[in-house]
């Protein structure tokens, strides 16, 4: 019992730092339109409200986009950005002024991306539901725009989409609940408990 807690805990450990990772650092999970244009990360799209409702500070979004700001300069070979410029950098100097018709569309998205951020921070103090909530909230909106509507604009880049990196981001929110990953090591051991082995299944045939 020990040692599944013990491994539990590790897993739940590690899937939540890998998770905050994602989300942080900016790493694509979805396209779709916004007020700044095209976002790509549940971030870009909280931050625009963030901005636009004045509910925090710009000094708090800045803070919150700037460790994404730094690894996408890294990965670019680019020269890291300036904090005082990251609200010009990422299209939010007029973004009060940009019409709410494309938050209202994709609303699901956007409540995602609010649950995912806040489960990022939150999963590092072992409370991970919150992330995969956000997720699945993500997932649903992404299809349901899909499916259920057609395409406004037919371009390619402004379409609709989810990133393989979305699997990574799920599994991880998933395995950072502590409870639920206990209760999967739980299953698999009963599995493999309740199926005969091998040795007296060949001695019964005999």
């Amino acid at each position: 019992m020990a040692s599944s807690k013990k491994w539990a805990s590790s897993i739940s450990s590690i899937a939540s730092l890998i998770y905050f990772n994602l989300i942080i650092f900016q790493i694509p999970l979805f396209r779709v339109p916004c007020r700044t244009g095209i976002c790509t990360t549940p971030i870009e799209l909280t931050s625009s409200q963030l901005i636009a409702s004045e509910i925090f500070p710009a000094v708090v979004v800045k803070t919150l986009l700037y460790p994404g700001a730094i690894a996408n300069a890294i990965i670019k070979n680019a020269s890291i950005p300036s904090y005082n410029n990251l609200l010009n950098d990422y299209n939010l100097i007029n973004v009060k002024e940009a019409p709410v018709t494309t938050d209202l569309q994709y609303l699901e998205v956007l409540a995602g991306s609010y649950f995912s951020v806040a489960g990022a921070f939150l999963g590092l103090l072992k409370y991970g539901r919150v992330s995969l909530f956000g997720m699945l909230i993500i997932i649903w909106g992404l299809v349901k725009e899909a499916i259920l509507r057609k395409p406004a604009n037919t371009s390619p880049l402004k379409s609709v989409y989810m990133y393989p990196a979305m699997s990574i981001a799920v599994v991880c929110a998933f395995s950072s609940i502590r409870r639920d990953v206990r209760r999967l090591m739980r299953s698999c051991r009963a599995r493999r408990a309740a199926k005969p082995p091998w040795s007296s299944s060949k001695s019964k045939r005999k």
